[in-house]
């Protein structure tokens, strides 16, 4: 028999409430991936070589993994990545490029999930998401993208400062969203039944 905690994260289907249950995560899932998206496009600054911040493009996968947990978030988040790839703008050079920069990405903010047990745990599961997906796109600058760094500058520095440079514009705008969100969403919603 199947963990109920690790079907509900692969979203296996089961008899009665639970498929109910199961039924709703998907639903919510794909709206949240969609609002992701459209939120994507409108950009409020566009980075040179890729990256840009948005309308609080994360906040709608921050708050699926928070209610449902770090499993769909990640299947979310993989979803909205796959999304961002085929848009126009995307940049693959590579398969593992591509991996890093967006699926893999993209799936981090499901990690914003890990906190969903605790009052006020969309805060730091935002932080953590996106610190995490910061990592992503840092590896992938320096293994695909070194050649844009300064001559002699250090490309792990310089890798850091670019993509810290937008994700911590997005993080923030992220933030005041989630706070004015929060604050304003009746707790039922945030719960998974």
């Amino acid at each position: 028999m199947i963990d109920a905690s690790l079907g509900d994260a692969f979203l296996l289907p089961r008899k009665g409430a639970n498929m109910q249950r199961n039924t709703k995560m998907v639903v919510e899932g794909g709206l949240m991936v969609a609002l992701s998206t459209a939120l994507s496009l409108l950009v409020l600054f566009k980075m040179p070589q890729g990256g840009s911040v948005t309308a609080a493009s994360m906040v709608p996968l921050i708050l699926f993994a928070y209610k449902w947990g770090v499993g769909p978030g990640i299947l979310a988040g993989l979803a909205h990545g796959a999304i961002q790839a085929i848009l126009p703008g995307a940049y693959v050079m590579h398969p593992v490029q591509f991996l890093l920069d967006y699926p893999v990405a993209f799936a981090c903010l499901g990690m914003a999930g890990l906190f969903r047990q605790t009052a006020w745990g969309v805060y730091p599961g935002a932080v953590l998401a996106v610190f995490l997906r910061l990592v992503c796109h840092v590896v992938s600058g320096v293994v695909f993208f070194a050649s844009y760094a300064p001559v002699g500058q250090n490309v792990w520095l310089y890798s850091t400062v670019y993509n810290g440079t937008f994700l911590g514009a997005e993080l923030g705008i992220s933030l005041v969203v989630l706070v004015l969100l929060y604050s304003a969403l009746p707790k039922k919603y945030l719960s998974p039944a």
